[in-house]
């Protein structure tokens, strides 16, 4: 239930905070006072559209506050959110400044609109004389009828089977797209790859090679550089560089007899002696090995000129890329013979959950049809009740193409004088909507669970004795939840365990709860307009007791 709403700021509200009972709320005033703003303002705070229009000329701002009761089932919603849901309380605040632009807290805990918008659909029916126009609307229809029928359950897994299907279907469309272009483009893919494949890239290869093919191209140069090294290292004619420095070596280790500081060089001349060696022995091995060979330089050439030609052709820089290139093709040539059995498997799952919608949407026809005459019965004896006497209201079933909801047209058939009935929208009064509506407000609350119910103006378009049944069975409900009543009638404010009273004054709006004499006043003022007589009072009293 709605425990208190703290308003500031809003339009033509400048401060307002009231606490609301249970039961049945009533909320009166005169045309004009402001009524509809307060609505305005719970509306906002269950995440309607704001503007910079709402905020007042008291501040930069405005803010409204409600305080509802905590449910299991707003719980739920606030724990998927990841908001705090302890305690027994929900504090919900919207900020609007006057760029326009709003902020959302649920327990103090910033939110999405979107979380609003879900959380108010388990805190409030915010239900207006205008609402008679859902009457066509198809979802309401059937909505009405599923919560009489008990199938609301099997409506949401129709609407998951129904939301699987189409998800298996799109991936089926996605797959077949790829497998279309994937056998438009097998051929050409299918060459490319076999050429690469053909190639037997080697990770490296290309530095190899380029490196092999300088040293094949300059093999006589290098020949020649290493005989001329190697004829210095070690001539054959003549002491080598190794023999002159064991001689020099010999004769420092003689002068350090007298010189001790030599013996290190001496020492020195060796290691170099033995490193000189070492050296002209891989010089000698190198030579060895260097020959020109013309037929492996022709070789090189050639798998360099393909490798070069590869690259080129297929836009990439390193050899690396290319065989990720080859590697990609090659995919994409296997991916077609694989992407056939996941097209094929993909058709088995659309046509597996086709068959599951398919049967939910059958057990929910035969749901709605047990329960169609039941919901109508029902419906047409609280019409009765709201002295629509010859009232006729039943339920037609019409087929549909399948969706979430199912495959039926739920349709609302009306007479107001026992005839054929048809199609509510087109024979039924503004008097007579009203009274259609509330009656099926007043069926579906006994199965659907919501803590609070709003009715703004909905006994537009009917008086006197009509008028006090629509407040009994407002009242009536008012018994089991808390229900707000936006009242211009006196018979349907009488009923109420509390009313208040919004009246304007210097342009501001304001709201004031009524004591027992207050009461008195206003169901006179209802009844009798600016001037209250005593027979008004009387009557207003008589209302009351009554």
């Amino acid at each position: 239930m709605l425990h208190s709403l703290t308003v500031s700021n809003y339009i033509l509200i400048g401060s307002l905070e009231i606490s609301f009972p249970e039961g049945l709320v009533i909320i009166s005033g005169e045309t004009g006072a402001g009524k509809s703003i307060l609505l305005g303002a719970l509306s906002l705070v269950l995440g309607a559209k704001a503007d910079a229009g709402m905020v007042g000329p008291h501040g930069e701002n405005c803010v409204v506050e409600a305080e509802f009761g905590l449910d299991d089932d707003v719980r739920a919603i606030l724990e998927q959110a990841d908001l705090p849901a302890e305690g027994d309380r929900l504090l919900l605040r919207r900020t609007v400044a006057k760029s326009g632009r709003s902020r959302s807290f649920a327990n103090d805990e910033p939110v999405s609109v979107n979380v609003l918008q879900e959380l108010a659909t388990r805190l409030v029916d915010i239900h207006s004389q205008h609402q008679t126009l859902r009457l066509g609307d198809e979802r309401f229809r059937r909505e009405a009828l599923d919560l009489w029928a008990g199938c609301t359950q099997l409506r949401e897994e129709c609407a998951l089977a129904w939301t699987k299907l189409g998800e298996s279907r799109r991936e089926l469309s996605r797959l077949e797209e790829r497998l279309t272009r994937a056998k438009e483009e097998q051929e050409y893919n299918h060459a490319r790859w076999e050429r690469l494949d053909r190639a037997h890239l080697i990770p490296g290869e290309l530095e190899s090679l380029e490196n092999e093919q300088k040293q094949l191209a300059h093999a006589e140069e290098i020949k020649e550089m290493l005989c001329e090294a190697q004829e210095l290292l070690a001539p054959e004619n003549g002491e080598s560089l190794s023999g002159q420095l064991r001689e020099a070596a010999k004769r420092l280790e003689k002068a350090g007899r007298y010189i001790p500081s030599l013996e290190p060089l001496a020492q020195r001349l060796a290691s170099a002696r033995v490193e000189l060696d070492d050296i002209a022995q891989e010089v000698m091995a190198v030579n060895e090995r260097s020959q020109a060979s013309p037929e492996r330089l022709e070789a090189v050439e050639e798998r360099l000129s393909l490798l070069y030609g590869l690259l080129q052709k297929h836009g990439v820089g390193s050899l690396e890329e290319l065989m990720d290139e080859r590697d990609r093709l090659e995919g994409l040539v296997l991916n077609a013979t694989t992407l056939v059995s996941e097209v094929e498997q993909a058709r088995k799952t659309v046509q597996e959950n086709s068959r599951q919608h398919e049967s939910l949407c059958a057990q929910l026809h035969a749901a709605r049809e047990k329960g169609a005459p039941g919901f109508a019965a029902s419906v047409q004896e609280q019409l009765r009740f709201l002295e629509l006497d010859r009232a006729v209201f039943q339920i037609g079933l019409e087929p549909c193409a399948a969706g979430a909801d199912g495959s039926d047209n739920v349709r609302f058939l009306f007479s107001a004088e026992g005839r054929t009935p048809s199609d509510v929208s087109k024979t039924a009064s503004g008097g007579e909507l009203s009274r259609i509506m509330l009656s099926l407000k007043a069926v579906m609350a006994r199965f659907k669970r919501l803590p609070t119910l709003v009715f703004d103006e909905i006994d537009t378009g009917v008086s006197g004795s009509a008028a006090d049944k629509m407040g009994s069975l407002v009242c009536t409900m008012g018994t089991q939840m808390q229900v707000f009543a936006i009242t211009h009638l006196p018979q349907v404010a009488a009923k109420g365990n509390a009313h208040y009273l919004v009246s304007k004054e210097g342009g501001v709006t304001s709201v004031r709860s009524l004591d027992a004499e207050g009461r008195v006043q206003e169901l006179a003022r209802m009844l009798s307009g600016a001037t209250i007589t005593p027979a008004a009072i009387a009557n207003a009293q008589a209302l009351l007791q009554s």
